[in-house]
């Protein structure tokens, strides 16, 4: 019975872990030509995050996708969460950027497209088609299979290991964030708490110096 107990508790961690790492932050929207576009993406120190985008005009209509305009270009820059750059790459209509964050927090990533033949179709409007991929979801495992010659359970088994490094780094990474915000609201109940002691010897000054004067 106990047996059966843990084997049970090992599928219900497996299909957290599953269920966890399903999320993919895809999306497509629309942006003018010259127009910069940028997201945060919060992020564990030492994890990779890969991005995927494809850029195409819009018709007449904005949900029709034009065929790639052979001189439209992409700039793709990625700042860390003290504003230092941590790429910057121009890339044609679509690609694939890539780094790995040193420190936790919000890293921003912007877009910028431009044409060197100027106004595109319909205003200028483009379609951008965004995939983003953080730690191991950026892992293309048919690919590690066949490099490292592994069987489908040693593939399965390296999977989950890596699943289970990258939720100790989110736990880390949120441990930090509950603690900045624990600091944050200590010193705004200290402010809340000395504001109305200030402003009373402040009025107590005032009217010291004012009867002294008469």
């Amino acid at each position: 019975m106990k047996m059966v107990s843990v084997r049970m508790r090992s599928l219900l961690s497996v299909l957290l872990l599953n269920v966890f790492y399903s999320v993919v932050s895809s999306l497509y929207f629309h942006t003018g030509e010259t127009e910069r576009t940028c997201f945060i993406e919060e992020v564990p120190d030492d994890t990779v995050v890969v991005g995927n985008f494809r850029t195409r005009p819009c018709g007449k209509q904005k949900d029709e996708d034009l065929p790639a305009s052979q001189d439209l270009s992409v700039l793709v820059e990625a700042k860390d969460p003290d504003d230092m750059l941590v790429l910057s790459q121009r890339y044609g209509s679509e690609g694939r950027f890539r780094f790995t964050s040193l420190k936790p927090g919000g890293y921003q990533i912007c877009l910028q497209s431009n044409s060197s033949q100027g106004r595109l179709s319909a205003g200028g409007m483009l379609t951008v088609h965004l995939d983003i991929r953080v730690g191991e979801r950026t892992n293309n495992y048919a690919e590690i299979a066949a490099v490292d010659r592994l069987t489908e359970l040693q593939l399965r088994v390296r999977q989950l290991a890596e699943q289970v490094d990258q939720i100790q780094k989110q736990q880390h990474y949120q441990r930090l964030r509950e603690k900045h915000f624990r600091e944050v609201d200590h010193s705004t109940n200290m402010w809340i708490f000395w504001w109305p002691v200030v402003r009373s010897l402040y009025v107590v000054a005032v009217i010291i110096w004012t009867t002294s004067s008469w």
